[in-house]
């Protein structure tokens, strides 16, 4: 009985002070894929690895270094295909809901970059 009261005095502090513990997963390579514990830290990486793409780089390629779009578009104008990705890069709004105004655009023609931009002025071209 003596034991288990000690065993409990010296247990019960410790497991209240690990409440505060934060254990980080994963690396700090750039070209992995990581799940981000907040907007600003998945913005950021995003923001960088944008920065780092060229124009008429293609499709492919940009889709593996940035992984998994939060918004995209898909549609044929004028005999070609275009292709949107939008990535979340900043914030607008305090509701941590992901819209296409916090984020930037790649905007593809037949699978190469043209053009990157914020998400907010992107305008949808269909000729009808």
């Amino acid at each position: 009985m003596k034991k288990t009261i000690i065993a409990l005095l010296v247990a019960a502090p410790l497991t209240l002070s690990l409440t505060g513990c934060v254990i980080a997963v994963g690396g700090g390579d750039d070209e992995g894929h990581s799940i981000s514990t907040s907007f600003g830290d998945r913005e950021y990486d995003n923001r960088k690895k944008i920065a780092k793409i060229q124009l008429n780089a293609t499709y492919n390629n940009v889709q593996h270094k940035l992984g998994l779009a939060d918004f995209n578009e898909l549609y044929q104008l004028d005999g070609k295909e275009i292709k949107v990705l939008f990535y979340r890069t900043h914030r607008v709004h305090k509701d941590d809901l992901t819209t296409k105004d916090e984020c930037t655009y790649l905007h593809f023609v037949d699978g190469v970059l043209l053009e990157t931009g914020n998400g907010a002025d992107y305008k949808r071209n269909i000729s009808g």
